[in-house]
């Protein structure tokens, strides 16, 4: 059954994406130290699995690295079929401080398309635009 938002004003739908990597404790610190990520949720499991929920000034995601889950993993398919926007003030600045956290430059922060916009690829795998839309 489909939920009806206009029958509740207080629901509010999000779409957070999830990604999985190989090493859940590295990629948290990667996120903490390259986006500024704070933990909002997490979850270790016996087998040393671990769940997280993250924010980046309020924009949240998820991140799992699950031992009997690797068929899901960049490295395992080739390469990822999504990448992140991540929409700040000073694309400039996170992009630096990604590349200083280890990710790679796949191309440098520039203009156009009516954006500041830069690619990287982090230790995982993952690609993430950073940037922010130019204004008039």
């Amino acid at each position: 059954m489909a939920h009806d938002s206009a029958a509740d004003a207080s629901f509010q739908c999000s779409i957070a994406p999830w990604l999985s990597v190989r090493d859940g404790a590295k990629a948290l610190d990667f996120y903490k130290s390259a986006f500024g990520a704070v933990e909002v949720y997490r979850l270790e499991g016996p087998s040393g699995s671990v769940v997280a929920r993250l924010s980046v000034g309020g924009a949240e995601f998820w991140l799992s690295e699950s031992p009997e889950h690797t068929g899901s993993r960049p490295e395992s398919l080739g390469g990822g079929s999504v990448r992140m926007i991540l929409t700040v003030a000073d694309p400039d600045a996170v992009f630096m401080r990604a590349l200083t956290a280890g990710a790679s430059e796949v191309f440098p922060v520039g203009e156009g398309h009516g954006w500041r916009l830069g690619r990287l690829v982090d230790p995982f795998g993952l690609h993430w635009e950073i940037g922010r839309p130019l204004t008039d």
